[in-house]
């Protein structure tokens, strides 16, 4: 993977204008979670979940700290938390995740004879988008299409966790929240000079010095 960014890492705003207490806060909770720690998902839906996160966003292997998605998640429906809207064809979130990851051991299973961690990660990449494409039928699945809970269930919450990690903003470039500095330069192709340089194509040392030295 090109680093776009070199250099750059969106924690140097911590203690910077642009961001509060109320964001430093939340971010550092964030940061604290522990990625092995788990108490909605039993033990093997956990096994399950942290291989679905793998397979939907594959990190970095050489990335020293990978962001925890399924440790997030997991502490997300602790805690009971929800966006505020579902498909009234899905079930509440907690529901719809335990239904959705058992369904998930019950076709590994029936098609592969065994656990959906223990296939090949092509076998793992086919039955998700088998999932994804509408093409599965076990009864586990019960009332809940397996299409939907792809698409808006599983797909969004991976993804929107992990992007809700300073790791990954700091990947894109993204200079995280910005209260009370607020963004400025907001037209395409332009930047605060706090924000991150992406590196061009011959312009990655350029790019380096330069968020190394920018004013976060």
């Amino acid at each position: 993977m090109r680093d776009l960014y070199p250099g750059y890492d969106v924690l140097a705003k911590r203690d910077t204008p642009s961001w509060n207490d109320i964001t430093r806060r939340v971010i550092a909770e964030r940061l604290s979670v522990d990625p092995s720690a788990h108490s909605f998902f039993s033990d093997e839906e956990w096994a399950t979940l942290r291989v679905v996160c793998d397979r939907i966003v594959p990190q970095p292997l050489d990335r020293i700290d990978p962001v925890p998605i399924a440790a997030l998640l997991d502490r997300k429906l602790t805690q009971g938390l929800h966006d505020g809207y579902r498909n009234a064809r899905l079930p509440p979130a907690r529901e719809a995740w335990k239904r959705g990851l058992l369904a998930i051991e019950t076709e590994a299973n029936a098609l592969c004879h065994a656990p959906f961690p223990k296939l090949a990660a092509d076998q793992q990449d086919t039955l998700l988008r088998e999932m994804h494409q509408g093409k599965l039928y076990d009864a586990a699945w019960g009332d809940m299409p397996c299409a939907l809970f792809f698409k808006e269930r599983l797909l969004p919450d991976i993804v929107k966790t992990y992007y809700a990690h300073p790791t990954a903003w700091s990947e894109i470039g993204w200079g995280g929240p910005a209260s009370p500095r607020g963004y400025v330069r907001l037209r395409a192709n332009f930047r605060d000079p706090w924000e991150a340089a992406e590196a061009k194509p011959g312009h990655a040392v350029q790019a380096l010095l330069e968020n190394r030295r920018v004013d976060r």
